[in-house]
């Protein structure tokens, strides 16, 4: 089933009515912005508050909780003597980027963060109103940023078990050639945090005409442990028309801090270098290059989040709510009502859940938190729908 750009602004639409928020409010910025305020946004009532914003447990963005590792803020503390230069001395970025992936320097773009790949991917490849190719629910930020260019938008829908429908992708990328700009694939996909295997990337990239562009999105790529599951950068190193997106935001816990960037075959990264910002900062990138080096950290991380993940969806299992596999940093679960008035609920008990995701409105996204903010988050899923069980019992 393919939407138009005009289905695709009256979902949104329709979120928002639910939410009751004015037309001023930006529900899909705060995606790209990581969420912080969601809570504040939900109460009508603008930005939190530090206090406020402290005392929430923030389970809606799909953030790295632990904060950056010492090596990493050591690094980032010894660049501050740069903080005043213009032609600053940048760590090496770029180059140990691209000994990371086993590719050139001129293979890589950065970025402020990956959500600026995604956008520059749009300027570049949507011209003259061509389409972008993708699923929905997906990390909407690509069609949104399509619509504010006046491009459009072929979506299709997941499959019963939530996964990518590659045949689908594959028909609707040839159908509609001559106005594709680029297929979308985030892999593991957010919301649902379901992998498309390595096995139906190279049946998408073998399916589709041999020189169609193909962005994927492997925000999420250090969470998974799916051996079906490959990064998909070897392409690049092939020359194919792949742009891998890639950021530090998530397990490298530098999401406000801004890095991401792309991995592509150097033509692609020429013509879309001239409508990148530029704006990365110079403390990050240095932290970008200790990153890469503390992978004893990242593992770490990897491993306490798999486990919370899974303890928390047993336990929501038990209770009868049933969950989507997920190899990421967040699953969404079925919460068998509408789930607008569920996140205000959630925000009243001190809970930051995520926003919602059209069509799975009866679908609940939520991030892995610390142990103690995953207790809170079960504790308070008990208290709500223990409540609901009650009233339908009643009634």
């Amino acid at each position: 089933m393919t939407i138009s750009r005009r289905g695709f602004v009256g979902g949104i639409a329709t979120a928002l009515g639910y939410l009751g928020l004015g037309p001023n409010v930006d529900l899909w910025a705060q995606g790209r912005r990581g969420g912080a305020d969601q809570g504040a946004l939900l109460a009508g009532r603008g930005r939190a508050s530090v206090e406020e914003y402290d005392a929430f447990a923030k389970l809606s963005s799909n953030e790295n909780p632990y904060g950056p590792p010492d090596s990493v803020m050591k690094a980032m503390t010894e660049a501050f003597k740069y903080a005043n230069r213009y032609g600053y001395p940048d760590g090496g970025i770029v180059e140990a980027l691209a000994a990371h992936h086993g590719v050139k320097p001129e293979n890589i773009m950065l970025a402020a963060g990956s959500g600026e790949v995604l956008d520059v991917v749009g300027t570049t490849f949507l011209e003259g109103g061509k389409k972008v190719v993708g699923v929905e629910p997906s990390y909407s930020q690509v069609y949104s940023h399509a619509s504010g260019i006046k491009a459009d938008a072929i979506l299709l829908q997941l499959t019963k078990d939530y996964r990518q429908d590659i045949p689908s992708l594959i028909q609707a990328t040839k159908k509609h050639y001559r106005d594709v700009g680029f297929v979308y694939l985030c892999n593991p996909n957010n919301p649902t945090g379901v992998i498309v295997t390595k096995q139906e990337v190279k049946q998408l990239l073998d399916g589709i005409p041999e020189d169609m562009t193909v962005l994927i999105d492997e925000a999420y790529h250090h969470f998974v442990d799916d051996p079906n599951y490959a990064t998909s950068v070897p392409y690049v190193l092939e020359g194919r028309p792949v742009i891998i997106a890639r950021t530090f935001s998530k397990i490298a816990a530098l999401a406000g801090m801004r890095l991401g960037y792309a991995v592509a075959p150097a033509e692609l990264i020429r013509r879309m270098r001239p409508y990148g910002i530029g704006s990365v900062n110079a403390i990050v990138k240095w932290g970008g290059v200790a990153a890469l080096k503390d992978t004893e950290s990242q593992a770490h991380v990897k491993k306490v989040t798999i486990e919370l993940r899974k303890k928390t969806t047993s336990e929501l299992e038990a209770f009868g709510y049933r969950t989507i596999p997920s190899e990421t940093n967040f699953f969404m679960v079925a919460i068998k009502r509408p789930v607008v008035p569920v996140i205000e609920e959630f925000r009243k008990k001190g809970v930051l859940v995520g926003r919602p995701f059209p069509p799975m409105l009866e679908h609940l996204r939520v991030s892995i938190g610390t142990p103690e903010e995953m207790t809170r988050f079960t504790t308070a899923f008990k208290e709500i729908f223990a409540a609901t069980k009650t009233t339908a019992q009643v009634g």
